[in-house]
C-alpha cells in the first residue's frame, strides 16, 4: 500500500469517527484542503461515494460503512504497530549488538557489561569481539569500541582514553638479563611478539625515537596471537614484552612488572566508543553509551601516569646496574 493511500484511508476513518472532515484535519495535523483532497482521491480509487455531505452533516453511505468496517481492523493493527515501535525505542530492553577489539579490551568490556546488565536485566547484549574492522551497517552494530579513528563516515566517535604500549618485564628478568636502555639493546633480550589473528603476521613493537615513531621487527623468543598468553609469559620472568597499558597497569602498580624504555613509549592512538545518530538510537543503546563514557572516559585505572611509570622504573634502576 502506498503512503498516500494509507493517509487517505486514515483521513476517511478519522472523519467517520468525528463526523467532520474539518475536525479530522485538525486531529491529523493537516489542512482542511489536504483532508478534502485525500478523501476525494480515496473515493476516486474506489469508484464509490463514501460520505453523504451537506453544509452541516457528514454521514457514511452504505458503501462507506462497509469500507470502514473492513478497514478498521487493519488501521487498529497499524496503530498498535506504531505505538509498539515508539515504546520499544524508549524502553531499556531488547537486543544490543556490541562490537570491539579482542586484543586488550576483553576485561574492560566485561566489567562494563556486568554493571550494565545489573542495572538493566531486560537487555540482551550480543557481543562480537574481533580485531578486524567490520562493516557497521552490515554487522547491525548498536555500539562499537575501536582503536584509532572511525572507519565509517556518519559514525559518531567519543574518545575514551589513550593507548599506552609499555615495554616491561619482571624484576627477576631484569636482575638476570639487565635492563635495555636503547632500541639497539633489544637485540640482546628475550622479547615476545604478538601475531595478528587475522593475518598471522607478527606485529612489530612500535617505539618512539626522538619525535618519530618506528616499528621494531626482529626475531622473538615467543610468539602468540593471544595477549593473555603473552602476559603470562612476561609474568613468568623468562621474556619481556610490549604490553598495552590496560593489560600491564595492575601488574605494574603491584610491582610484579617493571616498565622500561620510558623515553621510547609511543603515543599515537586512543580507544573510542562509536555509535550512530543519536536521534535513531534506542534507549538501551543510549544507556550503554552513557555508562561507557561515565566509566571509561579518562579513567586513571587504565592509564598509568608519568609519575607512576617513573616511580616503578626507579625500582629496577636502584637494584641493578643498567647494561
Amino acid at each position: 500500500m502506498a503512503f498516500n493511500e494509507l493517509r487517505s484511508i486514515s483521513t476517511f476513518a478519522k472523519a467517520a469517527e468525528l463526523g467532520s472532515l474539518r475536525q479530522a484535519a485538525i486531529a491529523l495535523g493537516i489542512s482542511p484542503q489536504a483532508a478534502s483532497l485525500a478523501l476525494g482521491q480515496l473515493e476516486g480509487m474506489l469508484g464509490v461515494r463514501l460520505f453523504h455531505r451537506t453544509t452541516r452533516v457528514l454521514s457514511l453511505t452504505d458503501a462507506g460503512q462497509r469500507f470502514l468496517e473492513d478497514a478498521q481492523p487493519a488501521l487498529s493493527g497499524l496503530k498498535r504497530a506504531f505505538q509498539n515501535a515508539r515504546s520499544a525505542k524508549d524502553e531499556i530492553a531488547g537486543p544490543l549488538r556490541i562490537v570491539g577489539p579482542r586484543t586488550t579490551f576483553q576485561g574492560i568490556l566485561w566489567r562494563l557489561l556486568d554493571e550494565f546488565c545489573e542495572r538493566y536485566p531486560s537487555v540482551q547484549p550480543d557481543v562480537i569481539l574481533d580485531d578486524r574492522v567490520g562493516n557497521w551497517v552490515e554487522d547491525r552494530v548498536d555500539v562499537g569500541f575501536r582503536l584509532g579513528a572511525s572507519p565509517h563516515e556518519g559514525v559518531v566517535a567519543r574518545c575514551l582514553f589513550p593507548l599506552q604500549l609499555i615495554v616491561c618485564g619482571t624484576p627477576d628478568y631484569f636482575n638476570k638479563y639487565g635492563v635495555p636502555k636503547s632500541v639497539a639493546d633489544l637485540a640482546s633480550h628475550r622479547c615476545t611478539a604478538y601475531r595478528n589473528p587475522g593475518t598471522g603476521q607478527a606485529v612489530p613493537w612500535r617505539l618512539k625515537v626522538g619525535d618519530q615513531l618506528m616499528d621494531q621487527p626482529g626475531a622473538a623468543a615467543l610468539y602468540s596471537n593471544d595477549e593473555v598468553v603473552e602476559l603470562h609469559a612476561v609474568l613468568s620472568g623468562k621474556v619481556i614484552g610490549q604490553l598495552a597499558g590496560v593489560t600491564a597497569a595492575p601488574f605494574i602498580r603491584s610491582g610484579q612488572l617493571i616498565p622500561v624504555m620510558l623515553d621510547h613509549m609511543p603515543e599515537y592512538a586512543s580507544y573510542f566508543v562509536y555509535f550512530g545518530s543519536r536521534n535513531d538510537q534506542p534507549a538501551r543503546a543510549k544507556a550503554f553509551i552513557a555508562l561507557a563514557i561515565e566509566r571509561l572516559a579518562d579513567n586513571p585505572d587504565y592509564v598509568l601516569s608519568n609519575k607512576e611509570l617513573a616511580a616503578a622504573y626507579r625500582v629496577v634502576r636502584s637494584t641493578r646496574r643498567m647494561r
